[in-house]
């Protein structure tokens, strides 16, 4: 039995079905899943997916990043979740996001809430080591759009202020593979308060050319808020916005 555990504690996290590949007969699979399952050696995490258990903590040996980006073949880590693997999240969220292009039923396990992002998107991705997660650029892209459903202007505005330089042709380019006009005009209206990222005066210009021509709110509830409109982007923004950061430290501008 320690060579079967052996064996599945090389890939940490899997499903049945890859299970089946290492042991190659399903009714042998499951009676060795089962076994060790009642030894404590393996644990399921949702339906025909399972977490391997350490000898020693009798804890699940994989993270959390790592059970997410195994729950499906094209699943990734994103949004703010990303943010926290690359260590610029101003917060710790018991939620992990994950895109994915097919869908899953979102679950619980260990204390975090695994919440699926479904996405045809699959370009900026990267691979370190066995955590599939969107590269910087993405990330930061993915966190504008959704913020609203993610954790608010307030985190969103924090976790930009933790950046420095990234790549702005990676950013123009994914820009331009969204087809997200309102995209478009959201990040470079709240890129350009953080001079730190040393984004280009190009960038912006870029941004203004096609954010198209349509006024908007910055988020959807705003209508309902005390808000000012910035006619250079076209789009009404919460009254105390340089407040929102301001509160918790030094100005952003």
């Amino acid at each position: 039995m320690l060579e079967y555990y052996q064996k599945l504690l090389k890939i940490k996290c899997f499903s049945f079905h890859d299970a089946v590949e290492i042991f190659g007969e399903e009714q042998k699979t499951r009676n060795i899943l089962y076994a060790l399952k009642k030894k404590g050696l393996l644990q399921s995490i949702r339906r025909n997916y399972y977490v391997v258990i350490s000898l020693e903590t009798k804890e699940p040996v994989a993270s959390p990043f790592e059970i997410a980006s195994a729950i499906t073949e094209n699943s990734y880590i994103s949004h703010h979740s990303a943010l926290e693997f690359y260590g610029l999240a101003n917060q710790v969220f018991s939620d992990i996001f994950v895109s994915t292009e097919r869908l899953f039923r979102e679950f619980d396990f260990d204390g975090r809430w695994y919440r699926c992002i479904e996405t045809p998107k699959q370009f900026g991705i990267t691979v370190q080591k066995t955590i599939k997660v969107t590269d910087l650029e993405r990330t930061l892209l993915d966190s504008i759009k959704d913020f609203d459903r993610i954790g608010g202007l307030e985190e969103l505005l924090r976790c930009l202020e933790m950046v420095t330089i990234v790549n702005e042709d990676k950013l123009i380019t994914y820009l331009e593979n969204y087809h997200n006009h309102f995209l478009v005009q959201k990040a470079g209206y709240l890129l350009s308060f953080f001079p730190r990222i040393k984004l280009s005066n190009s960038f912006f210009s870029h941004c203004k050319k096609n954010m198209g021509n349509s006024t908007r709110y910055l988020y959807y509830d705003l209508k309902d808020e005390n808000n000012v409109f910035v006619n250079e982007w076209k789009l009404c923004v919460p009254e105390n916005i340089l407040q929102l950061i301001n509160e918790g430290g030094e100005a952003f501008v």
